[in-house]
């Protein structure tokens, strides 16, 4: 379980100094629930990321055990590490939009007709409770011909959820390479 700190002040210099210190900031958040300014050391959260196996993990600020959904992220300009996160409360049987990662696997066919695999979402928004959303959205790009594309509609929701994004959009496809 990754465990934070909470922030008694939210100020700038306070906000330097954490990340000077090697912390990332984060706010928690939620309908109905109480904002928590909190922050974590910025190793132990990115693998605590890159380990999950559902879309929400699990964190411990302060004296408080949480469920939490990454709702956004702001990197650094310029060496491009994570400076703050914005983290969602799931509140079982409360429907809210989740953003909910796409993942292609395998080599598209168009590849050999002189085609590039272009990824122009990599998360799609997805309305309903966290008990029925997915972790991720697992797409085969095998048969996709140059100038073929996955879009919304063509990804399969589970029950009692509901995608947020227009139907016409792309999310991946195989273009003609310049």
């Amino acid at each position: 379980m990754l465990e934070g700190i909470v922030r008694e002040s939210i100020g700038k210099t306070t906000a330097k100094k954490l990340r000077r210190d090697g912390y990332l900031t984060a706010n928690l958040y939620a309908n109905g629930v109480e904002n928590i300014q909190a922050a974590f050391k910025r190793g132990e959260f990115v693998r605590a990321v890159r380990s999950k196996e559902n879309l929400a993990f699990p964190v411990k600020v302060g004296d408080k055990e949480l469920n939490v959904v990454i709702q956004e992220y702001q990197l650094h300009p310029v060496h491009g590490e994570v400076v703050h996160v914005d983290l969602r409360i799931t509140v079982p049987g409360q429907v809210t939009d989740f953003l909910v990662p796409v993942i292609t696997h395998g080599t598209p066919i168009g590849l050999k007709n002189k085609g590039v695999l272009v990824i122009s979402k990599k998360r799609v928004k997805v309305r309903g409770a966290i008990e029925d959303m997915p972790a991720k959205f697992d797409l085969n790009v095998e048969p996709l011909q140059r100038d073929d594309s996955i879009l919304v509609r063509d990804i399969e929701v589970p029950a009692n959820c509901r995608m947020m994004d227009r139907p016409d959009v792309a999310v991946c496809g195989v273009i003609k390479s310049k």
